[in-house]
């Protein structure tokens, strides 16, 4: 709900701030008094481009304010979080300053956004958000892109039907069938791709594999190829090894035995010389033993050339290894295992295309189930809805004017089903219906709205509406049949409106005045002499014996008299009356609650009931629309829908 709205240097508004209530809030005054200066201020926080014209000559730039409560809007809290803005208290803040010389801004909750963020949160564009709901919908001469739009009218047949939970799991089976040929149409379009990557990652794995690594590896083939490469020295070592320790009679073991040797014999002497020289008896085991070994190791050592080669090429293909992978072996092994299971997924693709392919069959074909249902019962609705719609605007005066709902079927699914549905109309019974953008005004729009408003019911979320001209055209019983409409629609949702009928305004629940006021403004200019006379618009909001004065004008004009004074007066009382025994009058209460069962997705179309009219639906016709009365009888009690 619009809380507040401020508006500064705005075209000839130099100052104003209003406090909307929520209900029917009416707005009146004189041709030229500002009004449509107003809403266009109202439309900048719908989204609406700014226009360095409208900035109010001598000041540098416009700001244009409006507060919002979202206390009954927990979908537009969570579009707000979702980009990142907080929302302190439910209330949200839409600032936009447009400059006369610099670009424009866009504020929401004090964080700088954009134009395109702004309509997502206040008045989605239906065809570019879908299921969004918006917080105003403006209908008049200044903006008709809800009424106007096919996707919408979808929307609020939808709505009257109670198929939207249908819809909604048509629309999550197509998005998910779409997910899956996409991804089907990946796997076919990357086939040749697949099988070359395949080869590829195969001889891949098989050069790692032929070179039979495992942890640490690189070490080892390393040192096998030195110790290969150099086998000739490292005999040669051995042999000196051996030479020194046992080749000569004088050499180091001989020595070390005989001092050994002569220790036990002088123990005779000195009992602890034996034990003096142990260490010498473990020294020359010791050096036997490493004497030993030194000769394995020299037979181990391959000296022949194949043995060189052999060497030799694998730690070359260990270097080609390193290169590709990684420089040690564990990270060559960690590309082989993601080789192996990239290489197993590509051999696999087969099977997941047919898997792929049987879960496609089978969600299609529910989908089409949904689909068939979907459109037959829009068809069936569409006929009850042009009726009561066309009922309605005959009630609002235009009898000249029918109100035709045209579905088509198409050729392929989209979300929202195969159904193509137009709001249209026709002026005469040998013309052809046409859409509303080409045969409606802005006051006949808004009056559609109304009776279409009247006739769906409120949605699962209240909102703002601004209606504009919307008694354009009409007077007497009629215009008091508008107000009571709009008083009707304002029932726990807000609706701003535009009049000059006494009728409408005295349904309001709140009643704004615009008024301009010419001040003088002393010329600056030497050259000039005198004032130049200054248009500034002013809002005053109305109780008592301001409003009956008001109203009073708009029945005489500028000349109030007794006589219209207590017309006014009357005018009032009867708006009174009317609103209080509408809200306790049974048929009242029956009413409000089949329109919130039906809002909230509930079956209102008895389909046998349908047939006996010969509205039995089939392909792409367009259903029959007829005028009369008995509306009601094709009408049974809400079912859940399935």
């Amino acid at each position: 709900m619009l809380q507040e709205l401020r508006v500064r240097d705005f075209a000839i508004i130099e100052d104003i701030q209003i406090g909307f209530r929520p209900g029917l809030n009416i707005l009146s005054g004189e041709t030229g008094a500002g009004k449509s200066i107003l809403l266009k201020s109202l439309a900048l926080l719908m989204g609406d481009k700014a226009d360095a014209s409208a900035v109010r000559t001598g000041t540098d730039q416009a700001v244009v304010e409006g507060s919002f409560d979202l206390q009954s809007r927990p979908d537009v809290r969570r579009r707000l979080e979702s980009m990142g803005i907080e929302c302190p208290d439910a209330i949200m803040v839409v600032r936009r300053v447009v400059g006369a010389s610099s670009k424009a801004r866009v504020y929401i909750n004090g964080a700088l956004s954009t134009l395109s963020a702004l309509r997502e949160v206040v008045s989605p564009l239906v065809e570019v958000t879908g299921q969004a709901v918006p917080l105003i919908e403006m209908t008049g001469q200044h903006d008709n892109r809800h009424l106007l739009s096919r996707t919408y009218h979808l929307e609020l047949l939808d709505q009257y039907a109670g198929t939207t939970a249908l819809r909604q799991e048509h629309a999550s089976l197509w998005r998910e069938t779409q997910d899956l040929i996409r991804e089907m149409e990946t796997i076919r379009a990357s086939e040749r791709e697949r099988a070359q990557r395949l080869d590829f990652l195969v001889f891949q794995r098989d050069e790692i594999l032929a070179c039979e690594l495992s942890p640490g590896a690189e070490i080892e083939i390393e040192s096998a190829s030195k110790r290969i490469k150099h086998a000739a020295r490292l005999t040669e070592f051995v042999q000196m090894f051996e030479s020194a320790i046992e080749g000569e009679d004088d050499n180091i073991s001989t020595r070390l035995s005989r001092l050994i040797s002569r220790a036990h014999e002088l123990r005779g002497l000195d009992p602890s010389l034996p034990e003096r020289v142990s260490g010498l008896e473990t020294a020359l085991s010791q050096i036997l033993d490493v004497a030993a070994e030194l000769r394995d190791y020299a037979s181990s050592l391959d000296l022949d050339a194949e043995a060189l080669d052999r060497a030799e090429e694998r730690l070359s293909r260990l270097r080609q290894l390193q290169k590709k992978f990684g420089s040690t072996a564990e990270e060559i092994l960690a590309a082989l295992e993601h080789m192996q299971n990239e290489i197993g997924e590509l051999q696999s693709s087969d099977s997941r295309l047919k898997a792929l392919a049987e879960r496609e069959r089978a969600l299609e074909q529910r989908r089409v189930e949904l689909a068939v249902e979907l459109h037959r019962r829009r068809l069936e609705a569409a006929t009850l809805f042009a009726r009561e719609t066309n009922e309605e605007l005959s009630e609002l005066n235009m009898k000249g004017l029918e109100f035709v709902v045209e579905i088509v079927q198409l050729d392929e699914p989209l979300a929202s089903g195969v159904s193509a549905v137009e709001f249209m109309t026709k002026t005469s019974m040998h013309e052809p219906a046409r859409p509303l953008a080409k045969t409606a005004s802005g006051g006949e729009l808004s009056r559609i709205l109304l009776a279409i408003k009247q006739v769906v019911g409120v949605g699962q979320f209240p909102r703002t509406y601004l209606f504009d001209e919307v008694d354009t055209g009409v007077s007497g019983e009629t215009a008091e049949k508008v107000g009571r409409r709009l008083r009707s629609i304002a029932a726990g949702q807000q609706v701003i409106g535009v009049t000059h009928l006494p009728q409408v305004a005295a349904m309001g629940e709140a009643h704004f005045f615009i008024a301009k006021d010419l001040s003088e403004k002393p010329s600056i200019s030497s050259a000039q002499s005198g004032a130049t006379r200054i248009a500034r618009t002013r809002v005053t909001e109305l109780d008592g014996q301001a409003r009956i004065r008001e109203i009073a004008r708009l029945i005489s004009g500028e000349k109030l008299n007794s006589t219209s004074m207590a017309h006014a007066e009357t005018l009032l009382s009867d708006a009174a009356r009317a609103v209080m025994k509408s809200t306790s009058g049974k048929s009242k209460e029956n009413t409000s609650h089949h329109l919130a069962q039906r809002s909230t997705g509930q079956k209102p179309v008895e389909k046998t009931k349908l047939e006996a009219m010969g509205s039995k639906a089939s392909g792409a016709q367009r259903p029959k629309v007829e005028n009369g009365s008995g509306r009601k009888q094709a009408l049974k009690k809400p079912n859940a829908t399935r």
